[in-house]
């Protein structure tokens, strides 16, 4: 990836992470073997049909933007993966994690979220939400009882001219780890702090935990839930868990410090839908809800990733296969913090850059090769360090 399409990467990344993502008329393209055609109606047109009906409409405009993207092609028979999960005689723990495996692959994601209920006085909801992506799910680890996929996102623009298209946006996104039976996650407590707890074994029998990470492989939120395995659909469901504000939030809200709620996972036989409902919760100090009139809003959000065919990929696979060394680095040095320290809490008001923008650098400096190994973990190490509150025991 040259300078150029890096530079424009980090100022899309701000975008794309802010909540202000350009929306896309994300359009199909007609073909035989059993693939759908759809409108291509523009998100820009708010194709919202559940919202609030005696709220002014110009008020609901869902946030988001007016940027076109390519034309994709959704791949509507059943793939191989979802064939594999469906096999009979498999034991409880093969098919769960064959259900985590079904997630890779090639996708068009939409992101919806949208407040359902207020419960604070004088309480208007806010502007939905609405975002795009084309994304691929990497199999990064898979080690039995612990699967970990990162997302990356390669994204094509038309530029309106001729129907030409940008040169691919390549972005590393979220991380998902999966580990069975897991009697130890660390749990977000709001104001940039995680802690640890414990579980017994029965308390996590049968279960997995999900970890799910930022885009500078810092932690977000872990929760523990189960997989339920139906005739044509498997799902896991989380129990609660407290998670930070999403960028698309805290970029534009300064009302509340942490969501609460539930994560569910489902596979059907053409991708894969994440559904989070979340409350929207203030605390006066790190773990601790306000003492009246706490929450000040519910909402509900979905998140479909539709399995596409013929994506020119090969921006993110180079990507990827340039940077993954680098990568690889970064998690062993989270896992080290994870697995040694019972508090991890980030510098509150931390001068310069945002972690993630120098994680990213650091990333591109690391294809050139300038520094040993050895000397690059020890500068991937000290570099976290410096975003991090002195570690408590």
């Amino acid at each position: 990836m040259n300078k150029l399409s890096t530079s424009f990467g980090f100022f899309f990344l701000s975008l794309f992470l802010a909540g202000c993502a350009e929306m896309s008329s994300v359009k199909n393209e007609y073909s035989q073997n059993n693939l759908r055609k759809e409108t291509g109606v523009p998100f820009a047109n708010n194709q919202f049909t559940f919202s609030w009906q005696y709220t002014d409409s110009s008020s609901m405009k869902p946030r988001g933007g007016t940027t076109l993207g390519q034309y994709v092609t959704l791949d509507k028979n059943p793939n191989q993966k979802w064939k594999a999960l469906r096999k009979n005689n498999l034991s409880r723990f093969e098919r769960d994690r064959r259900a985590i495996l079904a997630m890779t692959g090639a996708y068009r994601v939409s992101f919806d979220f949208i407040e359902t209920l207020g419960f604070s006085e004088n309480y208007f909801p806010t502007q939905p939400y609405q975002s795009w992506g084309t994304e691929y799910v990497y199999l990064v680890e898979d080690k039995s009882n612990f699967v970990s996929l990162q997302h990356i996102l390669v994204m094509f623009f038309s530029t309106g001219v001729n129907n030409q298209e940008s040169e691919p946006i390549v972005i590393k996104h979220w991380r998902q780890d999966w580990k069975y039976e897991d009697k130890k996650i660390h749990v977000f407590r709001g104001f940039k702090t995680w802690e640890r707890i414990d579980f017994n074994d029965k308390t996590v029998q049968g279960k997995w935990s999900q970890s799910v990470y930022q885009v500078d492989d810092s932690p977000r939120y872990q929760a523990i839930g189960k997989w339920t395995h139906n005739a044509n659909f498997s799902s896991w469901l989380s129990d609660e868990t407290w998670r930070p504000l999403p960028r698309r939030e805290f970029s534009v809200r300064n009302d509340y410090n942490v969501l609460i709620g539930t994560n569910r996972h489902t596979i059907t036989p053409t991708g894969w839908v994440q559904e989070e409902e979340n409350l929207k919760a203030i605390l006066t100090s790190s773990g601790n809800l306000k003492g009246t009139n706490p929450i000040l809003a519910k909402e509900i959000g979905v998140a479909r990733y539709e399995r596409i065919i013929g994506h020119d990929w090969s921006a993110g696979d180079n990507y990827w296969k340039t940077t993954s060394p680098f990568w690889k680095k970064v998690r062993n040095t989270w896992n080290g913090f994870l697995e040694d320290e019972s508090t991890i809490k980030f510098i509150k008001n931390k001068e310069g850059p945002p972690l993630f923008m120098t994680m990213f650098a650091l990333a591109e400096e690391n294809t050139e090769g300038s520094i040993s190994s050895e000397a690059e973990q020890r500068l991937i190490k000290k570099t976290i360090e410096s975003y991090l509150e002195k570690f408590e025991n």
